[in-house]
């Protein structure tokens, strides 16, 4: 039984004819948010307990909990992952969703300058909270 080894193969004819394939980046994008997804998952059941236990609190309370080395080392692991992971989400939403090139410019550059701005912004917050409790 002699088999064409084309007829065997997923590709599409055009898309081999044209040389369309990988390009090799989507594995790394792939790895990276399975591994903000993970330490979210990780990380979020200690951010609820630690807003169920600080709900009432005032704001020295509340500065003095995040203030502490461990608290203040995962808030600022749950944030820096938490922003990353929405950057990669959007990011593909916005290549998969938005078909004219600069309006998908435009949204990249915005989700990347916001992503930005937020976690620096909260990185922030936290030092100060960490360094003047």
């Amino acid at each position: 039984m002699n088999i064409n080894p084309e007829a065997r193969t997923l590709r599409d004819p055009l898309g081999r004819a044209r040389g369309l394939g990988s390009a090799k980046e989507g594995v790394g994008h792939w790895w990276i948010q399975r591994v903000t997804s993970v330490a979210l998952t990780l990380l979020t059941p200690w951010f609820v307990w630690l807003l169920v236990s600080l709900a009432g609190a005032d704001e020295a309370t509340a500065r003095a909990t995040l203030g502490q080395p461990l608290h203040g080392t995962l808030m600022l692991a749950f944030v820096v992952a938490l922003f990353w992971h929405t950057k990669l989400g959007l990011q593909v939403v916005v290549e998969d969703y938005v078909h004219t090139r600069w309006l998908e410019l435009v949204a990249q550059l915005l989700i990347n300058f916001l992503c930005v701005l937020a976690t620096l912004a909260c990185v922030l917050a936290i030092g100060r909270m960490v360094f003047t409790a």
